[in-house]
């Protein structure tokens, strides 16, 4: 199997040893979260002017609706810098920008789509589900919600199932409850650990994860299927969205880039190197995997019967 690890060598090895020491990793984070907002605003997308509006808003009302205090966070989730935010994603800064960083790095996906490739993603994605699925989920969970985006997708293209969106931060989820008020969708919204929801077994129909796994440890990817596969029902799916290992675009990234991607994944090396076939197989799936753009692929597992 073709992979980061393997085709980079001795760079990607190179690569983490600088970003081990910590004035070099934080300088690296400031680089990637610089390039990544200065490309926004070339494309037309006012991400410094559209971040400071919603920073005048308060947001205290949707944090305590969404917030569970008694939520346990894992020690890989606080202890690392997702996306070049030092408090990860357990911050507002992370929660107002994450879906403008969607669209500008999604922009390089396809010359063509351009500001439009993030929705291109998100459609290309729903409709390889489509295509798999041979009855619409009454019942569907996305893991990993983020800010309600990939949620809102699944409410557009299921308008009539029930459903739920999971997400470890409370941030996020603020932002998720008060878009969800704005574009009147009827989403239950959940605090909780993926690797632990406290949902009941046999819930779902669909368990949907969009652009989640690389940012997990290969321990709690594992965690996260057999939670999956404890939630849904006898011949239920879970889909999986997310950067494709085999894609040209990481097997011959620049260095200097790979130094900014590595900078702000944590995880990306062990997403990477996990024989997500095989670690889906063991928690009770039959996997099929699809290309759903240049840079990443579907995965399509069913509970076995």
């Amino acid at each position: 199997m073709t992979t980061l690890k393997k085709t980079s060598g001795i760079t990607s090895q190179l690569v983490s040893s600088i970003l081990a020491i910590k004035p070099l990793a934080n300088f690296a984070k400031y680089q990637a979260r610089k390039m990544i907002i200065k490309h926004a605003e070339k494309i037309g997308l006012p991400w410094t002017k559209e971040v400071e509006k919603l920073k005048e808003r308060s947001w205290e009302e949707d944090f305590v609706k969404v917030n569970d205090p008694h939520v346990y966070y894992p020690n890989y989730y606080l202890k690392s810098s997702f996306h070049a935010y030092e408090k990860s994603n357990l911050c507002w800064e992370a929660a107002l920008e994450v879906e403008f960083a969607a669209i500008a790095v999604h922009s390089r996906i396809w010359k063509e789509a351009g500001i439009k490739g993030d929705a291109k993603l998100r459609q290309g994605y729903h409709d390889i589900i489509k295509a798999q699925m041979h009855e619409p989920p009454r019942n569907i969970i996305d893991i990993g919600c983020g800010v309600g985006t990939s949620t809102f997708a699944l409410h557009m293209t299921y308008p009539q199932a029930e459903i739920t969106g999971l997400d470890l931060s409370p941030y996020f989820l603020a932002v998720a409850h008060h878009r969800a008020q704005q574009c009147k969708g009827s989403i239950n919204w959940v605090h909780a650990a993926a690797e632990s929801t406290g949902l009941a077994n046999n819930t779902f129909d669909l368990v949907s994860m969009f652009l989640i796994c690389h940012e997990l440890p290969q321990s709690a990817t594992r965690y996260i299927y057999a939670e999956a596969r404890r939630l849904l029902r006898p011949g239920g799916y879970l889909t999986i969205m997310d950067m494709n290992p085999q894609a040209e675009a990481y097997r011959k990234m620049p260095p200097y880039i790979l130094t900014l991607l590595k900078s702000t994944e944590p995880y990306i090396d062990e997403y990477f190197t996990l024989d997500i076939t095989k670690a889906l197989t063991e928690a009770g799936f039959n996997t099929t995997i699809i290309p759903s753009s240049p840079r990443h692929r579907t995965i399509i597992a069913k509970v076995c019967d």
